[in-house]
């Protein structure tokens, strides 16, 4: 279990999912027009615009905002040029990296390391969080909707390496590349995802006591609540159960 579908889980138990909704949104749109620009607005021709079109439709992202956000990134439309940064940082085990979309450089490292130092963390050197991680596809689907046996049976039709329900929230784990087509056949089956996207996951996850989890977990939300943070990864195995307060 890479611990996604139990954080999901955490953040809506505190009524966190909806109100977040927007907000995610808004770093889907900026996700996509950067790969339009970088790669051009064919979502079959440029494979970066594809995953992110995937991400979109996983979280259920109405197709005008896709087609307006493809538009601004290749120019169509008037948008906003951004930049990629990463960052990787250490809270005592919790190894932590952080992908940064922005128009601002020095506004996003200034805000990025206030938060790690009001949080007790450092940054890391380069590269020492990033190879603790593996780049999979991950899918989640509601577990109260859903049976883990039903998305089972179909996920594993499309090739996907492993299936989870943990804490309310089933967890469908892909290869990268066959990361499609099992979306493309739960989709087909008319299943309804949370999301749906390419992560970093841990290929050794590292067990906390709860205070450490907690103080974790309240880092990376400080994190992905930033304008300019577009995605947040860990190496921490949230407990089964768990819950903040």
């Amino acid at each position: 279990m890479s611990g996604h579908s139990k954080w999901a889980t955490i953040k809506h138990k505190k009524g966190a999912a909806d109100a977040k909704r927007g907000q995610m949104f808004t770093k889907l749109i900026k996700e996509i027009s950067i790969a339009a620009r970088m790669g051009g607005g064919d979502v079959e021709g440029n494979p970066r615009l594809r995953t992110a079109v995937l991400k979109a439709r996983g979280a259920n992202m109405p197709k005008d905002n896709i087609d307006r956000a493809i538009k601004k990134g290749t120019g169509e439309l008037e948008g906003v040029n951004y930049e990629e940064l990463t960052y990787e940082a250490r809270l005592g085990e919790a190894a932590i990296l952080i992908e940064v979309l922005t128009d601002n450089r020095n506004r996003a490292a200034a805000d990025v390391r206030n938060i790690l130092t009001r949080a007790g963390a450092e940054l890391a050197k380069s590269g020492s969080v990033s190879r603790l991680l593996t780049r999979r596809g991950i899918i989640t689907l509601d577990g109260e909707t859903y049976t883990e046996d039903q998305v089972m049976e179909a996920a594993l039709d499309g090739g996907a390496e492993d299936v989870a329900l943990s804490d309310g929230v089933i967890e469908v784990t892909t290869a990268t590349e066959d990361f499609e087509s099992v979306l493309n056949v739960l989709n087909g089956k008319n299943f309804e995802t949370l999301s749906a996207e390419i992560s970093m996951v841990p290929e050794s996850p590292v067990s906390l006591d709860n205070d450490a989890t907690a103080k974790a977990l309240r880092l990376i939300e400080k994190l992905e609540e930033n304008e300019d943070v577009q995605n947040v990864y860990s190496n921490i195995d949230i407990p089964e159960g768990f819950e903040t307060e």
